[in-house]
């Protein structure tokens, strides 16, 4: 029986070393865009777990509200106007600051996202929140992030373990700090903009920033009657509300601050650049590789075309070899990079996670990667002459 094995393989395999060289590069390039990929997928994850994680039909936001970093406060009557609309059932307003923890055992402060609410209902669809959050009626009491950074020091550890745990939290400006006591534990998670986070009462958050005005909130939750038209009531509110503020459903929340971070913060510019540039890396690692391939059986193309091959076939056979090495780079590169999202997860406490999505976009890119560079590549087989080489 008689194997009808592709050329291209045959010309990639039959020099075993060049062949693994060039299998790296592709890994490499691989894994270089599964990084840079998940590290931007982690950015717009980590920005919006709070978004995801509220419960509410619609939100109402300042009018010049940027992202959840920026304070951009409103007045709290805005969010009870909108009582005065038959679909609407209740709202809740969220105050959300930024301010200092202390590691209590080296003395060193961090940001942390302190988030107050009415703890009359819970607000949050965190498990933990949901069952405890009456905890937070009690002055001083706190909820803290076990998700956050270690630069907190072992707070979480030693409140399972039953221990008393207080610590002193520092507004941007004050000097002294103000004790609070952890009541609960739950789990949101760092971003790129915040190391933890602290969920309190509105009354233990204004004693925390004294500066801050009761009537003065961030966020408004508004939760409609069942069976009603949203989108309905978004229009509703808009024509009729001030125009100091705006009225978003959840999907507008999380794409506008998605946006932000995309478009108006240098990290975000990075991302987007690094990820073209991979791309183009991994044209020019694999056109090198490809162009050396075809300098190197240049004779032996000739040689085809002497017999009669039209530029087609030579052509099929660069892009069977183009083919198979995005295949069998993809797979060690796919397999470094599960290794190095752990890494990076357990190291920056950010969700760099694999997914399906991940998987086939990078697969996807290293295939069209390596199909453009196999057509740049062939640009000397077009034009070669078997008279020149003989």
């Amino acid at each position: 029986m008689i194997l009808n094995i592709p050329l291209g393989w045959l010309q990639l395999a039959r020099q075993k070393a060049r062949f693994i060289v060039a299998l790296a590069g592709i890994a490499f390039v691989t894994v270089l865009m599964f990084m840079q990929i998940g590290f931007q997928d982690a950015l717009y994850a980590s920005a919006t777990q709070l978004h995801h994680n509220l419960k509410g039909d619609l939100f109402i936001i300042s009018a010049q509200y940027k992202s959840l970093t920026s304070n951009q406060s409103f007045p709290r009557s805005r969010l009870y106007q909108t009582l005065g609309f038959k679909n609407v059932e209740s709202v809740s307003p969220l105050y959300v600051q930024f301010a200092k923890l202390k590691n209590p055992n080296n003395g060193l402060k961090f940001p942390m996202y302190v988030i107050g609410f009415d703890p009359v209902k819970s607000i949050f669809k965190l498990s933990e929140i949901q069952k405890n959050f009456k905890l937070l009626q009690i002055p001083n009491i706190v909820f803290f992030d076990r998700a956050s950074r270690k630069e907190f020091g072992p707070l979480a550890q030693e409140f399972e373990q039953g221990k008393t745990v207080k610590m002193e939290i520092f507004t941007y400006t004050a000097l002294v700090g103000y004790k609070v006591k952890i009541g609960g534990l739950f789990s949101l998670g760092p971003s790129f903009g915040v190391d933890g986070n602290l969920i309190v009462s509105s009354s233990t958050f204004l004693r925390i920033f004294q500066d801050r005005l009761a009537q003065d909130i961030d966020i408004g939750i508004i939760n409609l009657k069942p069976d009603t038209n949203p989108q309905k009531v978004l229009a509703d509110l808009t024509a009729k509300l001030p125009k100091d503020v705006k009225v978003i459903t959840r999907q507008d929340f999380i794409e506008f601050e998605k946006t932000y971070w995309t478009l108006r913060t240098p990290i975000g510019f990075v991302f987007n650049l690094m990820v073209g540039m991979g791309f183009v890396v991994g044209v020019i690692v694999v056109y090198q590789i490809l162009y050396s391939n075809i300098s190197t059986h240049l004779a032996e193309y000739a040689t085809l075309k002497a017999m009669g091959f039209k530029n087609k076939y030579l052509l099929n056979v660069v892009f069977q070899q183009a083919l198979i090495l995005a295949s069998l780079g993809y797979i060690p590169g796919f397999a470094i990079s599960l290794g190095l999202y752990d890494v990076a997860k357990n190291a920056t406490k950010l969700p760099v996670i694999m997914s399906l999505d991940k998987a086939t976009i990078v697969l996807v890119s290293v295939v069209l990667m390596c199909l453009t560079s196999g057509f740049l590549s062939t640009n000397k087989l077009r034009k070669v002459d078997p008279a020149d080489i003989f």
